[in-house]
Formats: structure tokens, sequence, C-alpha cells
């Protein structure tokens, strides 16, 4: 909220230099404000009263603008990468799905390792376990488990992430 928008009967003001002018009625600090060739912005509502302060509204809505950007522009977006097995994989099909992963992990993303069950394989649920624990072991110098193997439907599937 800026100048006439400012419904609050006290106001504790802030100069245009950061100095406390203290507590005062909502006219003082717009005249205070009018004799500065500024504007007063409420930027703590929920203060007990209500804290304004004296600055040019353009140029703060331009700082907060490229505060923000700076912030989207140091932050990384981690993606979930997804390496599907089935019950029956060979080991050197599963050295190559475990190097794949590791591609990835190594890029910064997190990998989810999904076990498929087909048909008559879901009466092997229990004994299949094991494959996504030498995942997981195979991994273990560059990740840690981040959610453990769980059944959902007719895949078991588990969360790696890059070790810190």
């Amino acid at each position: 909220m800026i100048n006439g928008q400012i419904r609050d009967r006290e106001v504790r003001v802030i100069g245009e230099n950061g100095d406390q002018l203290g507590i005062m009625p909502i006219q003082e600090a717009m005249r205070l404000a009018q004799e500065a060739e500024l504007d007063l912005v409420k930027i703590a509502p929920k203060a007990q009263p209500p804290v304004c302060k004296i600055i040019d509204y353009g140029k703060y809505r331009y700082e907060l603008a490229r505060k923000e950007k700076e912030a989207r522009k140091k932050q990384k977006i981690v993606e979930v990468k997804e390496v599907r097995l089935s019950p029956n994989i060979d080991t050197n099909d599963l050295n190559t799905k475990v190097n794949n992963a590791k591609k990835f992990i190594t890029k910064g993303n997190k990998v989810k390792v999904t076990l498929r069950f087909r048909g008559r394989e879901m009466a092997h649920v229990q004994q299949s376990k094991h494959i996504l624990d030498d995942f997981a072991e195979l991994l273990s110098d560059v990740a840690v488990v981040e959610k453990p193997a769980k059944m959902e439907g007719r895949n078991m599937s588990m969360v790696l992430t890059e070790k810190r």
C-alpha cells in the first residue's frame, strides 16, 4: 500500500535514509513524504502499529524485481530422471542402467528407480526387492537413498539423490 491507500490512524515512520522518525498520525507522515517529494509505503502491515517508510516507490519496486531476478538466477532446478527395470534383468543390463543413473546423479538430478511387474511377475514381488537393493548398493559411492523401495500399484520404486 502506498500514500492514500494506507487507512491506519497511526503508523511508525522510517525516514528516507533509514532513521526512525517515531509513531505519528497518518496525516503527518503523508505530509513528511510530500515535503520530501517521495512516497509513503507500508512495508510491515502486520506490525503494531504498521511500519511505513518514506521512499521512492518506483525505485523500491525496481530493487525488489532485481533481487527476485538474482534469486531466480542462482537457484538450480532439480529434475527427477527415471530408470525402469524389470524383475528378470540380467547383470550386464543392470550395469548399463547403473551407469545411466550415475550420469544423471553426477549432473545433479534425482533418480527414480522403478521396478515394473507384469502379469505373473506380481506373484514374486518380495523376491525381486533385492534388485533395487543391489542397484542402490552399486551407486552407494555417488548416491544415497532418499525414499526407500515401496510398492505403488504394479511398480516398486525408490528415489536416489546425490551424496553431499
